[in-house]
C-alpha cells in the first residue's frame, strides 16, 4: 500500500482569496504561474509541515484536482483497480483521517489483507 499527498492549486493565493489564518501564520504566495514556481510552494509546505509521505504536484492545468474535485482539501483511497474506493467530504470539515482508515481497513479486508501497521 502506497500514500501520497498531492499538491494542488493553491487554495488561498494572495492575489486571490486571502484568509487570516494564512496571513497569520506567513503562508503567503501568488498563485504560481509556472511549474517551478508550484514546485516550490509544494516543497515549502511540506518543509513547514514535516511531511513524510511522498509529495506528487499537479500539473499547471490541475489535472488531478479537476478530475478528483479535490480543492480545497480531501483524502481518497484509490484500489488497486484505479477506483475511488472512498473520498472523504471537502476540506477542512470534511478532513476526517479516521474514515479513511476505517475505509483502508474494510478495503483491506475485502481483498484478504491484513491492515497496514499503526505508527
Amino acid at each position: 500500500m502506497k500514500f501520497f499527498v498531492v499538491y494542488i492549486q493553491e487554495a488561498h493565493p494572495t492575489d486571490g482569496w486571502q484568509v487570516p489564518d494564512n496571513e497569520q501564520e506567513q503562508v503567503l504566495y501568488a498563485t504560481p504561474q509556472t511549474a517551478d514556481h508550484r514546485e516550490e510552494i509544494a516543497s515549502a509546505c511540506v518543509l513547514h509541515l514535516n511531511l513524510s509521505i511522498p509529495t506528487l504536484v499537479d500539473d499547471m492545468t490541475n489535472d488531478v484536482d479537476m478530475k478528483y474535485a479535490a480543492l480545497p482539501d480531501r483524502l481518497f483511497l484509490i484500489g488497486a483497480d484505479g477506483r475511488v474506493a472512498y473520498r472523504s467530504g471537502p476540506g477542512p470539515w470534511g478532513f476526517k483521517p479516521d474514515e479513511l482508515e476505517a475505509a483502508i481497513n474494510q478495503y483491506l479486508a475485502s481483498a484478504g489483507q491484513r491492515s497496514p501497521p499503526k505508527d
